[in-house]
Parts: structure tokens; C-alpha cells; sequence
């Protein structure tokens, strides 16, 4: 006798027992194993992005002519994101509720909420009872931002309660039949519409569309322990789609969960990434701040410091208070450190052989070879004093007096950390050199001679050795970046990069 198929009301029974029935015929064993359920390779896959058998929060994220669709788990969602930890709670949850088989209700607790949809569904043993959708709205505006909102599953009458946990309503017989044909492959089908294949569709899909689909593609990868799918060897580009990432799960308030992956990501370019950040400290010092990147973090902040107050008004813009704080504290403190070292700087003084220290009176060779490099301290540390302003008295009796000048402000931190830069380089003709001496021995005839310039250089060079040992503190870098290295980079850093961000110094905590 030969075996007929079944209706597909009893499908769902005999896939149950199939594997225990067996039968003589060749033709009948091939019949059960491919289309009853001898094997589940036509049974739908239960994984990322589709858990079609626990998965209970559907999304749909549209973008030009392309749709992801993800059938995720409410457990996971809430526990990486406050968005979902409060769109599915009991005030604002739209769940609509599911039958686990056409012939009977789910039971649903009198707050609810649905116990497998908790949290025993993602086991993959349970079947969820309710069942939340999300789809991607763009807005009305050009400026609106793309947002998860809930929608209500789609319905045509009463039966849609019992329709398919993955399916937008009701059936017919055909779809149902069509549906067991292609069961074997409708992950993959889903998954291959990942951000991976976008370039099938390079004339339709817009840079803006893939870059949203990449960006909720890696969103929930990184949910569910995935690698999120970033530029691996461009760090400018990984930079951008880092920053993307950080901006979506801002939005999501899902940092604490992408900022480790970004980081850890960022941090494998080392040497590539140092770099990028001393190009641009102040993008990478909010990346940091979104990553709760130590590291980088860190390494930004020290450049920011460093270059005060360049890009304080882009700083005052886009960062909250509490890292101007930040910034502003230790500013305070490199300055107080600069000025503690200028004063010893001032205070430099050559002695005669009896130990006298050099005047006039005493020594007046020398004291000209001290004077000069005070002025040089001077004009190297000090802003250009302002224009200068008429006074009464003047052809011009008309005009007000101009009011006096205030005490001039003080230097930005990068002219004084060049200055500083140049007194700690172990080369002493960066600065003062021969020839500058000599220039400034002609100055007073009498003085000069070929004895007296060979003297004259050697107090100098005096002078510039005590000034390295007072200024070793400023050449400290707490950089990741290698300054002793040839790169462009490192040679054109020319501000002091001395400044110490501990644990503490950071906007977040930190656990020692």
C-alpha cells in the first residue's frame, strides 16, 4: 500500500512521530525523510537574525528598496537596552498575544506579561505567548531621526490570533503549503539580506541606506555576542562607522554594551589609531567618551590639555559639563606646573670661580650670556604685547582716550610648550646658536672677538644644559603615541603632552 500525504493540519503530529514509523518501500523512507521530518533540514532554523521558534519581538528595518527583518528575544533586548527595557514594559507595551496551535489559548498572567516571553523563550524549549513588533520609522521632516516605533500586527479578522509567530496574519492554505517547501531555507534567505549583500543593489540603495542597515545589522549582532561587522583595515574608516554605531546605540541607550566592542575594535590598529587621534584629538575624545574607552580617552584628553584652548568652543558644543570639567582641571594643573618651571627658568644664573653669581661688576661677559637667554625665555613664553593705544595729548584730540590695557593674557599652552620643547631637546643649537651669538656680540664692539664669542658660547651652552634638567618634567609624555619616532606626527607635536589622566580623572568609574 502506498503512503499518502497528509493534510497540513496533521503535519505538526506526524513530524512528532515520524522518525518511530517505518516502512518496506525505498520510495516511501525518502518520502518521510523529506517532506514529513525524518530530518529537520526543512524545519525553520531557530538563530540570529531569525529565532523562529523562541524569538517574540519581531523588527523591521527598512531602508530604500531593502528590508531586514530580525525575530529576536525580548529577554536579550531588555537587558541590553533601556529603549526595550521600557517600549515592552507593562505601560507602554503593545504585545499582541499568540496561540501556541490553532486550537487553543496562550495563558497569560494578569500583569501581561507572558513567562516564556521573559526570558524562557530565548532557551529555545518554550514557546513565547506574546509577541511585540517594531518597525522603522523615518520621520516626516529631513531632519527627523530614524526611530524603532511599535505597530500592532497586521489583521484581517479575529483569526489572525493564530497565525504564524513570524508571519504579518493569516494564511491561506496554499501560502501554508508554500511555506513547508521553502522552510528549509528562509534564515539564510534572511540573513543574507544582511548589510554584506547590499552591493547586489549599488543602483538602487543610497550610502545613507546601507549605512543605516550596517549600523542596526551590527546593533543587534553585538546584542547577541556577534562581532559587529566594521572596517578592519582603514582606521578613518572604522572611525566613522564606530562613531555611527555610538550615535545609534546613544540613541538606544545601549552604550554600555557597544562601547567595549567598539573599543576593542579601535584598540587593535595601535600605532595606526595613536596617530589619528593626535590629528583629531577632540573627535576621538567624544568617541572615547561614548565608548567609555579608557584608552582612548586618555589619549585624546592629553592632546585637548595639551592644545588649550584651540577647539574649546567645538569642545563647549558637543561635550556635556562634566568633561569640560575635566579638561579645565587639568589645564590648571599644567599650567601651574609651567609656571613653577618658568620661575626656575628665570632664576638660572652662572657664577663666577669664586662661586659669585655673574653682574655687571663681576662678570659682564657673562652676565650679557644670561640676559640674552632670559630674553629668549621671555619673547618664547610671552604673548606679543598688544597695539599701542593713543593717549591724550595726541594730534587726534577729538577721539576718547583709549582706556588703558589690562594685564596682558596669558600664552596659549602650545606656544609655551614649544618653547619648552625646544629648551628640553638634547640637540643645543635648536636655539641661541652661533651665529645668533655672534649677531649679538656685534652689538657692543668692543666686546667682540673671536676669544670672547668661543667663551661667550660656552656659558651659553651652560645655561642651556641647567635649563634641559629644569624643564625634564614637561618632556614626560603620557601618550601611547612614541614621540622619540621619526613619523610626521610625532615631529609636528609641538605642545607638552606631560599631563597625567588617572582612573579617577575619568567621567566615569572605573573599577580598580
Amino acid at each position: 500500500m502506498v503512503s499518502q500525504p497528509d493534510p497540513p493540519s496533521s503535519l505538526a503530529a506526524i513530524r512528532g512521530t515520524s522518525s518511530l514509523v517505518s516502512r518496506p518501500s525505498a520510495r516511501s523512507k525518502r518520502y518521510n525523510r523529506s517532506q514529513v521530518g525524518g530530518t529537520n533540514s526543512y524545519l525553520p532554523q531557530n538563530e540570529f537574525p531569525v529565532f523562529s521558534h523562541s524569538g517574540d519581538v519581531e523588527i523591521l528595518i527598512r531602508a530604500g528598496p531593502v528590508e531586514n527583518r530580525y525575530l529576536l528575544h525580548r529577554h536579550t533586548l531588555t537587558r541590553c537596552s533601556g529603549f526595550f527595557e521600557a517600549s515592552t514594559s507593562s505601560e507602554w507595551s503593545r504585545a499582541q498575544p499568540l496561540l501556541p496551535s490553532g486550537h487553543e489559548l496562550s495563558k497569560i498572567g494578569e500583569d501581561g506579561n507572558a513567562s516564556a516571553a521573559d526570558g524562557d523563550s530565548e532557551l529555545g524549549g518554550a514557546t513565547p505567548t506574546k509577541k511585540w513588533r517594531y518597525e522603522l520609522d523615518s520621520g516626516s521632516g529631513d531632519n527627523d531621526i530614524p526611530m524603532l516605533v511599535q505597530r500592532d500586527e497586521p489583521r484581517d479578522d479575529g483569526r489572525s490570533l493564530g497565525s504564524s509567530l513570524f508571519g504579518p496574519g493569516p494564511k491561506t492554505s496554499s501560502q501554508s503549503r508554500s511555506h513547508h517547501k521553502s522552510s528549509s531555507y528562509p534564515s539564510k534567505r534572511d540573513y543574507s539580506r544582511s548589510v554584506m549583500s547590499l552591493g547586489q543593489q549599488p543602483q538602487t540603495l543610497s550610502q545613507a541606506d546601507e549605512d543605516l542597515l550596517r549600523d542596526y545589522d551590527n546593533l543587534f549582532r553585538t546584542f547577541y555576542n556577534y562581532p559587529p561587522v566594521l572596517d578592519s583595515i582603514n582606521v578613518a574608516d572604522a572611525y566613522v562607522q564606530c562613531k555611527s554605531l555610538l550615535t545609534l546605540a546613544d540613541q538606544y541607550d545601549a552604550l554600555p554594551v557597544i562601547g567595549p566592542r567598539v573599543d576593542h575594535h579601535l584598540l587593535q590598529f595601535q600605532s595606526r589609531l595613536w596617530k589619528q587621534i593626535a590629528k583629531y584629538p577632540i573627535s576621538y575624545l567624544r568617541l572615547g567618551y561614548l565608548a567609555r574607552s579608557k584608552v582612548i580617552f586618555q589619549e585624546a584628553l592629553i592632546h585637548v590639555v595639551g592644545q588649550w584652548p584651540a577647539g574649546e568652543r567645538s569642545l563647549r558644543a558637543t561635550m556635556p559639563d562634566i568633561v569640560l570639567d575635566i579638561i579645565e582641571d587639568k589645564v590648571d594643573e599644567l599650567e601651574e606646573t609651567v609656571s613653577r618651571v618658568e620661575g626656575r627658568l628665570f632664576r638660572l644664573n652662572l657664577t663666577t670661580s669664586r662661586g659669585e653669581r655673574v653682574s655687571p661688576n663681576n662678570g659682564y661677559l657673562d652676565w650679557l650670556a644670561t640676559s640674552l637667554f632670559r630674553q629668549w625665555i621671555a619673547d618664547n613664553t610671552t604673548p606679543q604685547p598688544p597695539p599701542e593705544f593713543r593717549r591724550p595729548g595726541s594730534r587726534d584730540t577729538n577721539r576718547p582716550a583709549a582706556p588703558l590695557p589690562s594685564a596682558p593674557p596669558a600664552p596659549p599652552l602650545t606656544a609655551v610648550g614649544r618653547a619648552y620643547r625646544t629648551l628640553g631637546s638634547g640637540n643645543p643649537n635648536t636655539f641661541l646658536g652661533h651665529d645668533e651669538c655672534k649677531k649679538f656680540l656685534k652689538l657692543t664692539p668692543e666686546f667682540y672677538s673671536r676669544e670672547n664669542l668661543r667663551r661667550f658660547e660656552k656659558r651659553m651652552d651652560e645655561l642651556k644644559a641647567m635649563a634641559r634638567s629644569v624643564v625634564r618634567p614637561l618632556m614626560n609624555s603620557g601618550l601611547e603615541l612614541d614621540l622619540s619616532g621619526s613619523s610626521r606626527v610625532a615631529d609636528s607635536i609641538g605642545y607638552l603632552t606631560c599631563t597625567e589622566v588617572g582612573n579617577r580623572d575619568l567621567p566615569w568609574t572605573v573599577d580598580e
